[in-house]
């Protein structure tokens, strides 16, 4: 479970974005979203793959 401990002067928003960094950090709203259909593995595969892909294009294209 994440908790965030307001200190006593500390603005609410702040708070808020201690938290949300700290929800990123750990990657639970990732793994909810993943976890929400199965995938089979080798479409995990494949997806991995083209997102691999993805961004070695992405980066190569830039250079030039």
């Amino acid at each position: 479970m994440i908790e965030i401990h307001v200190q006593g002067n500390e603005a609410i928003e702040r708070a808020l974005k201690r938290f949300r960094k700290k929800i990123d950090r750990v990657k639970v709203l990732k793994e909810l979203k993943a976890r929400r259909f199965y995938t089979k593995p080798t479409r995990r595969r494949r997806d991995e793959k083209l997102k691999a892909i993805y961004k070695y294009q992405s980066r190569t294209s830039s250079w030039q």
